[in-house]
């Protein structure tokens, strides 16, 4: 059994943070991780490169956030972009800034931003026990006052006043995100709102991601359509893969792709591969395209059109012979590519769940937990960072800074209680 003043339950991004602030305040900090080390989930965002934050101003960095980005302004007051950005600096730690205003290590090394957090915590004589799983936290008159946790198959304690849970959510399970910090919070008579993958790919009915798998376009819409109303679009980048589609542009519009599917709503998702060019200006486009290459195949006309893997399935949709002349296409057969170059159709029929989804949507209810503080409402001393809390955010280093927000909250609450 040992004593301290902070026990923080996960060694992510908030759970790091917390513990970076609270030993820089002088109090006494143990992290119970149930993997064998730090920042798990951390190496493998942004595609192992890290976009650790986003330079967008408060009031539109909340307009990102679900379900109600309202409640993290006491947060982002306290620590926000240029807080990480400036710790991470005096760490070591080069960042550049890209597209969308988005924060990457200049090594383009996840690994960089865990190693900085957690050389900076140990330096602070952070206590860290890995492969430590919690199964309880127990309490006192209402009052947090230590947790149970199993190591080495066997049961032990430590004793402290104050607890942070920052397990994350359920996504990407094999880095320790599968859910216990729910648990863990209903046993103190917290609700948790439903949980279900955000930022996930969606698997389409057709075989055309088989068959344009790896293919990337650039510079599209896609539209998400929900019992025939449009309800999204976003532009950008979309990926084929074997199941259907992945990419920034479909990981947007996944939290409602998925909300929908579970109310059996039909959902599909509509591509719009000339983004830049109106019904009319296409259709005239084609019309002289293929009356400049009138003795050519349709096939090679297509080239000027659309990406290599992208032909063959256009011409097995429209219907269209290959080796036919471009002279010989009728205007009922062009009015059709236009239109499949403007609506590509794809039926939504379910997604690639918590093993491949970037964040959790749903989780500890805000209503039981102060914004303030991030103190629980219904226990003394237990604090709620990260993504277990409901909250969760579209894709360009959103959600990591949420956790890096609360993670310091949190802590500097526990601190100046």
């Amino acid at each position: 059994m040992n004593n301290c003043d902070l026990i923080i339950i996960g060694a992510g991004a908030s759970g790091l943070l917390a513990a970076i602030h609270a030993s820089e305040s002088g109090l006494k900090v143990a992290v119970v991780e149930k993997m064998s080390s730090a920042g798990r989930k951390i190496l493998i965002t942004g595609k192992g490169r890290c976009n650790i934050t986003n330079s967008s101003e408060i009031k539109d960095f909340i307009k990102e956030i679900y379900p109600d980005g309202r409640f993290l302004y006491p947060a982002f007051k306290k620590f926000f972009t240029y807080d990480i950005l400036n710790l991470l600096e005096n760490a070591g730690v080069e960042v550049i800034l890209e597209r969308g205003g988005r924060y990457f290590p200049k090594s383009e090394q996840a690994s960089d931003i865990v190693d900085a957090l957690y050389s900076k915590a140990l330096k602070n004589g952070v206590e860290f026990y890995f492969n430590a799983s919690v199964v309880s936290v127990f309490y006192q008159d209402h009052q947090v006052a230590g947790v149970d946790y199993i190591l080495d198959k066997e049961k032990k304690r430590i004793i402290a006043p104050k607890v942070i849970i920052c397990t994350g959510g359920k996504s990407y399970p094999g880095t320790g995100s599968d859910g216990d910090g729910y648990k863990l919070a209903e046993q103190a008579g917290h609700k948790i709102e439903k949980v279900f993958p955000a930022l996930v790919p969606l698997v389409i009915k057709e075989d055309y991601g088989a068959q344009m798998q790896g293919l990337t376009l650039k510079n599209i819409s896609a539209k998400l359509i929900v019992d025939g109303k449009k309800i999204a679009e976003e532009f950008g980048d979309l990926m084929f893969a074997h199941y259907g589609l992945s990419g920034p542009v479909i990981l947007t519009i996944s939290r409602k792709a998925v909300i929908a599917l579970d109310n059996k709503s039909k959902v599909n998702v509509t591509i719009d591969f000339k983004p830049a060019l109106d019904y009319n200006t296409l259709d005239k486009r084609l019309l002289r395209d293929l009356n400049e290459n009138g003795k050519k195949k349709v096939e090679n006309v297509f080239k000027l059109l659309l990406p290599q893997r992208a032909i063959e399935v256009f011409l097995q949709i429209l219907h269209i012979e290959r080796e036919k002349p471009a002279n010989q296409i009728s205007a009922k057969e062009r009015k059709a590519i236009a239109d499949l170059l403007k609506n590509f159709n794809c039926n939504i029929i379910g997604h690639r769940g918590f093993k491949e989804a970037v964040i959790t949507a749903g989780g500890v209810s805000l209503d039981e937990v102060n914004p303030k503080t991030l103190e629980s409402k219904i226990l003394k001393g237990l604090y709620f960072a990260g993504e277990v809390l409901n909250l969760d955010a579209n894709t360009g280093g959103y959600n990591l800074q949420i956790a890096f927000s609360t993670g310091w909250l949190a802590a500097d609450s526990a601190v100046n209680s």
